[in-house]
């Protein structure tokens, strides 16, 4: 279990998801509806109005229950949330979009039932070998090792019942040691802090090691056994992936850069600034300018519907303009929930509209876009400033 939320408003929060959990979300009861609405917006506890008329947020909470349900639709007997390959991967994401609307396993309602058999899935013998790797089994790599150890971190303590909560807490340290295992690999100095497709890797890229550097700071708010040591060398390795040079003083010579997908490269992508973004603030360098300057980068260079690994970098970048807040967190909110409802397919799902997103299929696209609009409930708690 997660001692630290034992008490204070955290656990007040996971009582109102429970309370939404077993309710379609257009018919939100209005306690809940107020606290999703009043959530303090920004580091400083600046109260920031959404600027958003009831009737938007009607449109957005029809198109996120719209996508649960479609998510819900291709459960497979045995649990898996998928309609392609990667079934351990695409289940975590699913559970994640269902997770940040407030649906856990321990709500016996049909989605609680739904997610408790979809964590099951994951926690299954066999999905994870011996030595704590999750990415082997469905050939998922270091990609899918990372998203599923992401959502063990933030399920912990939210099991169905203590069975369930004990065989998390296992997966989930096994899955934490094998990151940390990889971090340590031998590498080139550019490389050095990140991860890359395999355990062994002596390489790294900025796509693979963010997800790697989300679960280890969720770990480490969780608790678990995770050197300060390893964090700051991942956040040593984004700074390598910025591509503005730093001076002396480690500031920018432009003050508007991105992240690159590879160290010292200077070819900034939307997708790989945004996840940059919001890694640096999750690890804590909100004030960083290399965090003000890949914002103002994106403010530039926005999502566009065939932008390169569109849900993939949306979601980050969804995400990590929340972060920001204020402003900037407003427009972000209007631009990702513009382009995400005018793309949803009759079904509730999404469909990637091509590029090496459209092989991950409906279940990959469903859960990014509904992480993308969910921003706002602030559920999940590696997302809550």
């Amino acid at each position: 279990m997660r001692p630290w939320r034992t008490s204070g408003p955290l656990v007040g929060r996971w009582c109102l998801i429970l309370a939404a959990c077993s309710l379609p979300l257009q018919t939100m009861p209005p306690a809940v509806s107020q606290e999703v609405d009043n959530i303090t917006d920004g580091r400083n506890g600046d109260m920031q109005p959404d600027n958003v008329t009831q009737r938007e947020r009607d449109e957005v909470d029809l198109s996120i229950e719209r996508g649960v349900q479609y998510l819900l639709s291709i459960q497979r007997e045995d649990g898996a949330i998928t309609d392609r390959q990667y079934d351990t991967t695409m289940t975590a994401l699913a559970i994640m979009a269902l997770a940040s609307i407030g649906c856990t396993p321990n709500h016996l309602d049909e989605r609680g039932l739904a997610t408790k058999r979809a964590l099951d899935f994951v926690l299954r013998d066999g999905r994870q070998d011996e030595q704590g790797y999750f990415g082997n089994r469905d050939g998922s790599r270091m990609y899918g090792h990372g998203i599923t150890t992401l959502m063990l971190t933030e399920m912990l303590g939210m099991g169905a019942d203590s069975e369930q909560d004990k065989l998390i807490y296992t997966r989930c340290q096994s899955a934490i040691d094998l990151i940390l295992s990889a971090q340590q690999q031998q590498k080139a100095d550019r490389y050095r802090g990140g991860w890359r497709y395999t355990p062994n890797s002596n390489d790294a890229d900025l796509s693979v090691s963010v997800w790697q550097l989300m679960a280890l700071r969720s770990a480490k708010n969780d608790g678990l056994q995770v050197p300060t040591e390893a964090i700051v060398e991942a956040v040593d390795y984004l700074k390598r992936s910025y591509t503005a040079r730093l001076d002396s003083a480690g500031i920018p010579t432009d003050p508007a850069a991105g992240f690159s997908y590879l160290p010292d490269n200077r070819n900034a992508s939307f997708a790989m600034t945004a996840a940059g973004l919001l890694a640096m603030q999750v690890c804590g360098q909100y004030e960083s300018p290399l965090v003000s300057g890949a914002a103002r980068w994106l403010e530039d260079h926005p999502p566009k519907w065939k932008e390169r690994f569109f849900f993939y970098g949306t979601y980050y970048y969804a995400q990590g303009m929340h972060q920001r807040g204020g402003e900037q967190g407003q427009r972000a909110r209007a631009q990702v929930r513009t382009l995400l409802l005018d793309k949803q397919q009759t079904d509730g799902s999404w469909v990637s509209p091509g590029g090496e997103e459209a092989g991950a299929g409906k279940a990959y696209a469903t859960s990014l876009a509904i992480l993308s609009l969910s921003v706002r409930y602030h559920y999940l708690p590696i997302y809550q400033r």
